[in-house]
């Protein structure tokens, strides 16, 4: 991308008012070109495969295929385009999984339309862009103890415990050993700093974790 080439996007959301309504905004302004638009994560892979693009401006939960997975699977292609999430949601169960996934910025639909602009030029130069909610979020989460993201296996486990599933049971539908089921069970206890089932669930509906 030269500093003259205009800046490409793709815009991913379920909400074909959401879609038509980012889409105006940045063909009326200068210096970006709409490359096409997806409904859900799904897409967002087939049309970011097929297209040149700097920019892709990702929701997070869509039926049909939700942005966390695009994102992780577009960073573990290599995928050119740098990826803005513009979503309503800014819990930690939204933030923390989306970043880690290899999002370059996290922003919120609320956000005004300048910003939003300023955000796609930077996250087209690869620079981080964080809403102030989700960045004051993010430094909460780096600093308190016993407050260490939950991998993607341990929010499968504490989602089943909440539901009231054995460890038997979790290992049936898991396909792992009742052993790893208890590996997982404590280290998911060690990083929300509780001890038992029952805490873990009710800390992680507290932090957003669960809900």
């Amino acid at each position: 991308m030269t500093t003259d080439a205009p800046i490409t996007l793709l815009i991913v959301d379920d909400h074909p008012v959401v879609r038509d309504g980012l889409r105006g905004m940045f063909e009326s302004a200068p210096g970006f070109t709409v490359l096409g638009e997806a409904s859900n994560g799904v897409e967002a892979l087939t049309r970011a495969t097929a297209l040149d693009l700097d920019v892709i401006l990702m929701d997070l939960r869509m039926p049909g295929g939700g942005g966390v997975a695009a994102i992780a699977e577009l960073t573990r292609t290599g995928a050119r385009a740098k990826i803005l999430v513009l979503t309503t949601y800014d819990t930690d169960s939204d933030t923390l999984p989306a970043i880690e996934a290899g999002a370059t910025g996290y922003l919120l639909k609320d956000a005004p339309r300048d910003e939003l602009f300023t955000a796609v030029r930077a996250a087209a130069q690869g620079r981080t862009v964080l809403s102030p909610a989700v960045a004051s979020r993010l430094v909460s989460a780096v600093r308190a103890p016993g407050n260490e993201p939950l991998s993607a296996r341990e929010r499968e486990v504490l989602a089943l415990v909440a539901k009231g599933t054995s460890n038997r049971e979790i290992a049936r539908v898991l396909f792992i050993s009742e052993a790893t089921v208890k590996t997982h069970l404590t280290h998911l206890y060690g990083k929300l700093g509780v001890k038992d089932r029952a805490a873990a669930v009710a800390t992680a509906y507290q932090r957003g974790i669960l809900g």
